[in-house]
């Protein structure tokens, strides 16, 4: 093993080197994005630029938890038109429902990685859904802090949360398609005492 591997491995660990504790989710390097298909020929991609989380980490990592809730006005998908549209009753209610809101309610391994099952609440209307989660380690950061990462993917059917507006299309389909992927890269940073 080079030196360059050697040091890769012992900064990236393995999810037993969590450190057993509160760790938040520093937003600032961590990114909460979907993705929809468009058409029925392409997607559409876009964030929340405002979110907070933490992650309760147990001596037994299998046994931790998360909570993370999202200010679903701050949806950004460079259109500025079509972000207006997703706040209002068509999509997300913004006015009724601000958040979208995410517990777990277990941590199970998937071979080399794991899954979050938990309770996603948006417009009011809560569904378990499996968040498919990666981990990559663990680190020092130049502020004398502890920093962890973390890849989450999940797809919901939109329909499911009662977000069914729709327009057909010539030619058969529609504007907007069912199955929304959410992809999460979240880093945080261990609380200290």
């Amino acid at each position: 093993m080079t030196t360059t591997e050697t040091t890769t491995a012992a900064r990236i660990g393995t999810i037993a080197d969590l450190a057993a504790g509160t760790w938040i989710i520093d937003a600032g390097h961590s990114h909460v994005g979907f993705s929809v298909r468009h058409l029925a020929v392409s997607k559409v991609r876009g964030h929340f630029t405002s979110f907070a989380g933490t992650l309760t980490i147990a001596e037994d990592p299998l046994a931790s938890s998360v909570e993370a809730t999202i200010d679903v006005a701050s949806i950004d998908t460079r259109d500025e038109a079509r972000d207006h549209h997703l706040r209002t009753s068509d999509f997300f209610a913004v006015e009724e429902f601000p958040t979208l809101e995410f517990r777990s309610t277990g941590v199970r391994t998937a071979g080399n990685d794991y899954v979050i099952t938990g309770d996603l609440t948006l417009r009011g209307i809560t569904r378990t859904v499996e968040l498919a989660l990666e981990f990559h380690g663990v680190s020092a950061d130049p502020w004398g802090g502890t920093r962890a990462g973390f890849t989450a993917e999940t797809k919901i059917d939109r329909k499911d949360f009662g977000v069914n507006w729709n327009a057909p299309i010539d030619g058969g389909g529609v504007v907007v398609g069912e199955k929304v992927t959410i992809t999460l890269e979240i880093e945080a940073v261990r609380e200290t005492a």
